[in-house]
Formats: structure tokens, sequence, C-alpha cells
């Protein structure tokens, strides 16, 4: 993708990845998710979970401009766990790509849990063709917030509106 960001492109997440990914994901926690509690671990037990409990588990991929990794997603069948943005990226289609990306490899469509008053992620997921197939109160979390899972068919490959 070339847009004002210059050229963005997606790659499986290499080992090497893991500390740039865990920086992308402290930042993009803190900046959108200002309800949580102040995120209690390092930097360095963020990147121990992303290089040793992450990658193990899930399919991972990340985005990047030049050599920056500016985003990743994370894959498990066909649930995403993880979209994650470089806060001042938002609103510049990387999302998608790592969206598009991460559909790419889950034939039976996605899934995911987002928590209820995170407006600005279930914004970007309705548009990209999500729906609401339940919820619960929170207590199934250890943030104990309520959330929603959101599905999307197999088949859906572009934002249904807007961004």
């Amino acid at each position: 993708m070339t847009n004002d960001l210059g050229a963005v492109r997606i790659r499986a997440a290499q080992p090497a990845d893991a500390a740039s990914v865990a920086a992308v994901h402290m930042a993009s926690r803190s900046a959108t998710m200002p309800y949580l509690p102040p995120q209690r671990r390092t930097h360095e037990e963020v990147t121990r979970w992303i290089g040793e409990v992450l990658t193990a588990e899930c399919r991972v991929w990340v985005a990047v401009r030049g050599d920056e990794v500016v985003g990743y997603a994370a894959l498990a069948g066909d649930l995403l766990e993880c979209l994650y943005l470089r806060p001042d990226l938002l609103r510049r289609g990387v999302g998608t790509l790592l969206l598009e990306e991460v559909a790419r490899h889950s034939p039976t469509g996605l899934r995911l849990h987002v928590f209820a008053q995170n407006d600005g992620a279930r914004a970007f997921y309705r548009r990209h063709g999500f729906v609401v197939v339940d919820t619960d109160d929170g207590s199934g979390n250890m943030e104990n917030l309520p959330e929603l899972t959101l599905r999307r068919r197999p088949g859906v490959v572009r934002a249904v509106s807007g961004g």
C-alpha cells in the first residue's frame, strides 16, 4: 500500500520483531484503551510474552514501513487474538492491510473479542463486515470488563463503508 505513510508492507513476524511488536502493543493499549488500568508489565516482560507465548500460539504478521514495525496482528485458528497499531498511524489503512492479510489465512471467516467500551475498535470492525454474535459481562476476562464477540463470515474482503 502506498499512501501518505509511504510504502507499508505486511510480512510474517520474525523472532527479532518481538521488542518492536511489544512497543507497538504497549503504546496502542495505553493510547486507545485509557479505561484499562496502567500496564503493570515492563517492556521486557511484554517482549518475552510476544516471543515465547503469542508467537507459539498464533500466526503473527507485522506491518512494516521501511525497517520499522508499525503494527501487528495475531491469529489463532479463526480467532483474531490481537490487532494493534502505533497510535499515530490510526485511520491510515494499516489496520485494514493487517486485517485483510489475516483474513486470507482464515477461510472459515474471523471472530474476535472486543471490550464493549472500545468504540474505536468496534467501529473499525463494523466497517469491515463484523457483526456482534455474543456479549458477556466480563467475568471471563482478566480485566473484568464487558466484551462483545464479533464474527465476519468468509468472503467479506473489503470495508463495508469507509475505511
